[in-house]
């Protein structure tokens, strides 16, 4: 497993909790992560000084740096972004947003996930099944916060964690393979961190299908690391599907995207011609 890019330097909170895990139908929990990820500024990055560097890094903290809130009961969960955080900041990204993971429902019984996007104006609801992940179980344990953890890898195809994501690169494969040519499937190495002490198997993000609530995840450039659980709050939330936007699945989402570049990219090369 090749190494992972980021380690997080941060000193978890006591996590904050109201009972423990119970078997009654009513058991709900809320997680909170801290999710860092670094960005590779590749050969542009060379030809700057490190403080430029710094500059660029500072403008894309709002990018690098985010909160989520995972809610969950027994089978169903919902992962988003902290709104509240993210309007404190003050920051805008109106290129990037098209390309995050908006509202996310999963739900473990049924293998279904229901997802909320937008694309430039227009709204989407994703449907389609939860991503099919080979963990190989360890034995290496860690306490995070007030539970012990066990370590999950697994190696996923990187379309199935990031479908709603786009990179230039990503367009030319896909030209490659309309022309005939068979590209390299990318891979990312997944590490996660399990609780059995909270035993659903749900995680932030894409992630899922462990037994034991997903505390910490890394995979590629990217850390998400739980810093507040809250077990059983004295008010529930409803935790329903999305139901706002065009039907779609993850396959016609991607292409929906690249299609819409590539017109971006011949209008701009006509433009210029």
């Amino acid at each position: 497993m090749k190494a992972l890019a980021l380690k997080l330097s941060l000193i978890l909170l006591a996590f904050l909790f109201s009972g423990q895990p119970t078997t009654n139908d009513d058991f709900q929990g809320k997680a909170y992560y801290i999710s860092k990820s670094t960005m590779d500024l590749g050969q542009w990055g060379a030809r700057l000084s490190e403080a430029q560097k710094k500059q660029v890094m500072a403008r894309m903290k709002n990018r690098l740096e985010k909160t989520y809130i995972l809610t969950f009961n027994k089978e169903e969960s919902i992962f988003e972004e902290d709104d509240k955080l993210d309007a404190m900041s003050g920051a805008t990204d109106s290129w990037g947003s098209n390309f995050t993971a908006g509202k996310s429902y999963k739900n473990v019984k049924d293998n279904e996930l229901v997802q909320k996007q937008e694309f430039y104006g227009k709204r989407f609801l994703v449907k389609d099944k939860l991503p099919a992940i080979a963990w190989q179980m360890g034995t290496e344990t860690k306490m995070i916060g007030q539970y012990n953890c066990f370590k999950a890898t697994a190696s996923v195809p990187t379309s199935e964690l990031e479908w709603y994501n786009f990179s230039w690169s990503e367009m030319r494969q896909n030209e490659e393979s309309e022309d005939g040519e068979t590209p390299e499937i990318p891979m990312t190495e997944v590490e996660a961190w399990y609780t059995p002490q909270i035993p659903v198997s749900h995680g932030p993000s894409e992630y899922w299908g462990l037994p034991g609530l997903i505390l910490e995840v890394s995979a590629g450039n990217t850390t998400m690391l739980c810093s507040k659980l809250i077990l059983n709050p004295e008010e529930k939330e409803d935790i329903e599907a999305p139901d706002n936007g065009k039907e779609i699945n993850k396959v016609d989402y991607k292409k929906t995207i690249i299609e819409k570049m590539q017109e971006f990219r011949n209008n701009r090369g006509r433009r210029r011609g």
